[in-house]
C-alpha cells in the first residue's frame, strides 16, 4: 500500500522524522519497501497562467505563449507542448530556476523568438509519469504562488509491504492506529457526518448468498453533477497513492477504500433493473467487467445482479452496463461485508487482482460498512451535489463473524517474552491497538478483540502484539536450557551424510529440486506408471508429485549444459511420491547424475567423455562405504533407460535401484547434447550396515590361484563369481576378476574370464590338497552349471 506522509500526519503527529517513522513500521511487522520523494529536487517554479498563444513564426510545432507570473508580470515563453492554450494554468520555470538535474533556465532564443522561462510537465519536474504535454493545474490555482508549496510537494510517499493477516493496515485508519500505538499518541480521525436523508427514495436488497454476504448496504443518491471534478486534495492524495482519479464518484469511492480499508461500488441507478440480489452466479453467466473484458462466471462467484442480469462480481469488479458515466445522475452507492473464503481465489480465476478483492480475500471490518457509507456520501454531496435518501441495510446476523475474546496470563508474557512487561503498559498497548478489556484479575486479563483485526484468536496473538509494539528491539537476550538426552546411535546403520561425503569426494555436487514437477516430464520418463496430481499447484508445469529423483536431476543437467558447463556430476537425496494399493508411499531415495568430460580440464588431462563404467566405479564405492553385498544384473525394462546400458543393482536377491545410460532419443527430447549416465537408489537398504566385528589376523601364507575359463558371452562374470562362492570353500578369504577377454583366437560366441581365487586359515598352513580339492569344486561348478571351460 503507498501513502504520503503527510496524509498520514493529518490523522497522527508523531515527533519523529521520516527515517525513524519508517524503521517503527518496519519493527513493528509493516514493512517499508520504498520511501521515495513526490517530487524532483527543483526550485523557482510558480503557477503560471497562459494569457495569450501564438503559433511561432518560424515553427509549426512551436507556440509563443505570454504567461503571467507573480505580481501580474508578463513573461514571452516559447513552448511545444501541444495542450498549451489561453486559460491553462501550468508550472512555470522563470529565469534562474533550477530543475530535476541541476538543470538551470536561463533566456533563450528558439528559431529567433526569446524565451524568458519554461513551461514545465510532470515529468520535467519529476513528479509524474504524464508526458503528453504540460501539467495541467487546477483552474483555481494561485498565479505566481510557488509551486511546491502550494501543492504540499516537499512530501514523501511510503510504500508497506503487509503480510496477509494485517488486512487491517490496507487503509490509512489501521497505518495511523498503528504509528498512534508505536508513539503513544492520539490519532484525530477526520469527523464523518451522518448525512440525513433528503428523500424517499430507495431500492430493495435482497441476499440470496447470505454465507458469502452477511451484509450489504445500498443508498440512493439522486441529481448529482458529474461535470464537476474532484478538489485538488483529493486527487493528490489518490496520484500519492498510485492512483489514477478518473471522475469525482469514483475519486471519492477509491478515497474511501485508501482511508478507510473498505471498498466500494457506485452503479448507475437509472441502468438497474428492479431490485439488488446478492446471489452466487449461474454456471457460464456471461458478464463484462469495467475494463471491457467479458467473462464466463464460475457457479462459486458472489456477484451483485438485478432482477436480469449480473451487474458486479462482487468484491472484484464491477460492470460495464451499470458503470456511472458522464451523463449519470443517479447512483446507487454500495458498500457490503463479503467472507474472504467467498473472494479468495475468485479473482485469479479469471485472471484479475483488483484493490478491492486484495482487501475482501484477507478480510474487511464488517463493522466498517456503516461509517464508509455516509463519509462516501457526504463527499459526493460536497463535491457533485445530489440528494441522499435512506441507508437500506440487508444483513444476516447468524453469518456474521464473532468478535474473539482471549485471556491473557501475566506468567506467560514474562515466559513467552523471556520478561516482564509492566500492567499499565499492558492495557495501554492492548487498549491503543483497540482491544477492549473485559475483565481482570491477578492472573491477568480478558479482551475482546476488534472486529477489524481477524488474526487475533489466541493468547499467543496478545503476545505477539506485545512483543512488536513494545519493541522487538527491546527483548532481552537469553539462552535456553533444555535438558536433552543424546539418541543413541545403531552401529548397524550408516548415516547418510556419509553417502553424501563420499560423492562429494568423488566430485559430485548435491542439488536440491522440487518435488513436483511437470506432468509432460513424468509421462516422457514414466508414461506407464501412476502419479499424483496435486489440487492447488503453484503453477501448471509443476503440478504432480515425483515418482523419482532423475527427471530433476535431468533438468538440471540440461539447464548447466546450456550455460556452458561441459563437465557435470550431480546427486540429490529426497523423498518420490508412488502411489500403491496401500496408498501414496513416500521413499526415501538417493540419485546421482555424471555427463560430459571424465576429467577436469587441465595440461595433462584428456577430453574423452564419461561411460557407463565411471558412473559404475562411483557407485561401487558409494555401497562399499555401507558394506553391503550387491550385485548387478541386466536390465532392459526400464523405457526411459538404455536397453543395452543398464544394469539392476541387487543386494540379498532384492532390487534396490539400477544405473545406467539414459535412453538417447529421451535425452534429446529433454535437451542434452551429451550422453548422461544416471543412477538411483532406495536409501533404507542402503543405509544398513555390518556392525563391526574383530576377526584375528592369520600369521599363515595365503595361497592364491588363477583359473581362467571360456564361457558363453552372454554370461555375466557376477553370477559365475556368485557360483564360485557357494563351493570355494570356508578358506576363500578374497575372489576377484582379473581378466576378460574376447577376440581373436576364441570362438565369437565365448569370452574368456580370469579369476583369482586367495586362500587361507586362521590357525595354520593350508596344505596343497585341501586348496586343489576347493579349486576342483569350482571347476566342476562353472563346468556344469554355466557350460565354462578351463583354458
Amino acid at each position: 500500500m503507498k501513502f504520503s506522509e503527510s496524509w498520514l500526519r493529518e490523522w497522527v503527529q508523531p515527533q519523529v522524522e521520516t527515517a525513524e517513522l519508517v524503521e517503527q513500521l518496519t519493527m513493528a511487522g509493516l514493512e517499508v519497501d520504498a520511501v521515495e520523494s513526490v517530487a524532483g529536487e527543483f526550485s523557482g517554479v510558480v503557477v503560471g497562467l497562459i494569457k495569450e498563444a501564438e503559433q511561432h513564426p518560424d515553427a509549426d510545432k512551436l507556440r509563443v505563449c505570454q504567461v503571467e507570473g507573480p505580481n501580474g508580470e508578463s513573461f514571452q515563453v516559447v513552448c511545444g507542448a501541444p495542450n498549451a492554450r489561453v486559460g491553462l494554468k501550468a508550472p512555470f520555470a522563470m529565469i534562474g530556476a533550477v530543475l530535476p538535474g541541476n538543470f538551470k533556465i536561463k533566456k533563450a532564443k528558439l528559431r529567433g523568438v526569446e524565451s524568458f522561462g519554461m513551461l514545465c510537465g510532470q515529468t520535467e519536474l519529476e513528479a509524474g509519469d504524464d508526458d503528453s504535454g504540460l501539467w495541467e493545474l487546477a483552474a483555481d490555482a494561485p498565479v505566481g504562488e510557488d509551486l511546491r508549496a502550494y501543492l504540499s510537494l516537499d512530501d514523501k510517499i511510503i510504500e508497506v509491504d503487509l503480510t496477509p493477516n494485517r488486512a487491517d493496515c490496507l487503509g490509512l485508519k489501521g497505518i495511523a492506529r498503528e504509528v498512534g500505538v508505536l508513539n503513544r499518541c492520539d490519532v484525530s480521525a477526520p469527523q464523518i457526518e451522518t448525512v440525513a436523508p433528503a428523500t424517499d427514495s430507495k431500492i430493495a436488497v435482497t441476499l440470496k448468498a447470505p454465507q458469502a454476504c452477511p451484509r450489504y448496504l445500498g443508498r440512493v443518491v439522486e441529481g448529482v453533477d458529474l461535470s464537476k471534478p474532484s478538489p485538488l486534495w483529493l486527487q493528490e492524495k489518490l496520484r500519492r497513492s498510485d492512483v489514477r482519479p478518473i471522475d469525482a464518484v469514483v475519486d471519492v469511492t477509491n478515497y474511501v477504500l485508501l482511508e478507510l480499508g473498505q471498498p466500494m461500488h457506485a452503479f448507475d441507478l437509472n441502468k438497474i433493473s428492479g431490485g439488488i440480489q446478492v446471489r452466487m452466479a449461474e454456471q457460464g453467466e456471461a458478464l463484462t467487467l469495467l475494463d471491457e473484458q467479458e467473462i464466463k462466471l464460475n457457479d462459486d462467484t458472489l456477484v451483485i445482479a438485478d432482477d436480469k442480469q449480473a451487474l458486479a462480481a462482487a468484491g472484484i469488479m464491477g460492470g460495464l452496463s451499470s458503470s456511472v458515466t458522464a451523463g449519470t445522475q443517479n447512483l446507487l452507492l454500495e458498500a457490503a461485508y463479503f467472507d474472504p473464503i467467498a473472494i479468495a481465489g475468485r479473482a485469479r480465476n479469471y485472471g484479475l487482482h483488483t484493490d478491492s478483492s486484495h482487501r475482501f480475500e484477507r478480510g474487511v471490518d464488517y463493522n466498517l460498512a456503516a461509517q464508509a457509507m455516509e463519509r462516501a456520501t457526504g463527499l459526493i454531496i460536497e463535491i457533485c451535489g445530489g440528494q441522499a435518501g435512506p441507508v437500506v441495510v440487508a444483513e444476516d446476523q447468524a453469518n456474521l463473524p464473532t468478535q474473539s475474546t482471549v485471556t491473557l496470563r501475566k506468567k506467560r508474557i514474562e515466559s513467552g517474552l523471556g520478561f516482564a512487561i509492566p500492567d499499565a503498559d499492558v492495557i495501554e498497548i492492548l487498549n491503543r491497538l483497540g482491544l477492549e478489556q473485559l475483565d481482570c484479575d491477578e492472573q491477568g486479563w480478558t479482551f475482546k478483540a476488534p472486529s477489524y483485526r481477524f488474526d487475533i484468536a489466541i493468547e499467543e496473538d496478545l503476545l505477539e502484539e506485545l512483543a512488536r509494539i513494545y519493541g522487538y528491539n527491546k527483548l532481552p537476550t537469553t539462552t535456553n536450557f533444555v535438558p536433552q538426552k543424546l539418541p543413541s546411535k545403531s552401529e548397524s546403520q550408516k548415516s547418510i551424510d556419509e553417502l553424501s561425503a563420499q560423492l562429494v569426494a568423488r566430485d559430485y555436487r548435491e542439488v536440491i529440486t522440487y518435488s513436483f514437477i511437470d506432468p509432460a516430464l513424468q509421462q516422457r520418463f514414466f508414461a506407464d506408471d501412476a502419479a499424483v496430481n496435486l489440487l492447488n499447484p503453484i503453477s501448471a508445469d509443476l503440478s504432480v508429485m515425483r515418482t523419482s529423483l532423475i527427471p530433476g536431476l535431468v533438468q538440471t543437467c540440461a539447464n548447466n549444459l546450456k550455460r556452458q558447463h561441459s563437465r557435470i556430476r550431480l546427486f540429490e537425496r529426497g523423498l518420490r511420491f508412488v502411489p500403491g494399493d496401500q496408498g501414496l508411499a513416500q521413499v526415501d531415495g538417493l540419485a546421482g547424475l555424471i555427463c560430459g568430460e571424465r576429467y577436469n580440464a587441465s595440461w595433462h588431462g584428456g577430453k574423452e567423455p564419461v561411460d557407463f563404467y565411471d558412473i559404475k566405479g562411483d557407485l561401487e564405492s558409494l555401497l562399499a562405504v555401507s558394506e553391503l553385498s550387491f550385485g548387478f544384473e541386466a536390465e532392459q525394462g526400464l523405457k526411459h533407460m538404455h536397453p543395452g546400458q543398464c544394469a539392476s543393482i541387487l543386494s540379498g536377491g532384492e532390487k534396490i535401484g539400477y544405473v545406467g545410460a539414459l535412453h538417447p532419443e529421451l535425452a534429446k527430447a529433454v535437451g542434452l547434447k551429451k550422453a548422461a549416465f544416471v543412477f538411483e537408489l532406495d536409501l533404507k537398504p542402503v543405509l544398513q550396515s555390518k556392525v563391526p566385528a574383530y576377526q584375528n589376523i592369520s600369521r599363515y601364507p595365503e595361497v592364491e590361484r588363477d583359473l581362467a575359463f571360456l564361457a558363453p558371452v552372454q554370461t555375466p562374470a557376477s553370477t559365475m563369481l556368485a557360483a564360485i562362492q557357494t563351493v570355494a570353500g570356508e578358506n576363500l578369504k578374497q575372489l576377484k576378476v582379473f581378466d576378460i577377454y574376447s577376440g581373436e583366437g576364441i570362438d565369437s560366441e565365448r569370452k574368456s574370464i580370469a579369476f583369482n581365487l586367495t586362500f587361507q586359515h586362521s590357525s595354520r598352513t593350508l596344505n596343497e590338497d585341501e586348496v586343489n580339492a576347493a579349486v576342483d569344486a569350482v571347476i566342476s561348478k562353472l563346468e556344469g552349471e554355466f557350460d565354462a571351460t578351463l583354458r
